[in-house]
């Protein structure tokens, strides 16, 4: 699989604020797992344009964060954006950087595959590496679904 086939599951947040690192907590656990071949996982921290090399790079990307949506806490989404505006409207703290960071790629012709989990948070914490009982409880759940969506695409990649 060339490296452009690529495809990376990128989890986003501050891991020191609470539910609000929900993204980097399932990217940790992902990393000890056994991926896929041609399968990269990666801690994006707050996200930013310091990740555009890495969507230049990844034909598909699977993005997990939290959202402030007031939808009840540990629901889960999976949204496929296109555009910056298919963002839910109150992502986490760093809403403004992946969404400049969709923009731009839009603007270099340079638009992968995203398939972006969200899990709906109650507050943003402002200090703490602990997930609530509530998010801790729905991880599994994440990344069972992250997992499957893997095998649908690797499948369909093979085709």
């Amino acid at each position: 699989m060339s490296q452009d086939k690529r495809i990376l599951v990128l989890g986003i947040g501050n891991y020191l604020m609470g539910d609000e690192g929900i993204g980097v907590h399932i990217a940790n656990q992902l990393s000890t797992m056994d991926m896929p071949a041609g399968v990269d996982v990666l801690d994006g921290g707050t996200g930013g344009f310091h990740l555009l090399e890495y969507f230049e790079i990844y034909e598909h990307i699977i993005l997990i964060d939290a959202t402030l949506d007031n939808n009840i806490t540990g629901s889960i989404r999976m949204i496929k954006p296109k555009f910056a505006t298919d963002f839910p409207p109150a992502m986490s703290t760093h809403d403004i950087g992946l969404k400049d960071l969709v923009s731009a790629l839009q603007l270099l012709g340079k638009m992968p595959r995203i398939d972006l989990f969200v899990v709906s948070i109650e507050s943003i914490q402002q200090q703490g590496i602990e997930l609530t009982p509530e998010i801790e409880a729905v991880v599994p759940t994440v990344i069972n679904q992250i997992m499957q969506l893997l095998e649908k695409s690797l499948v369909a990649e093979a085709v």
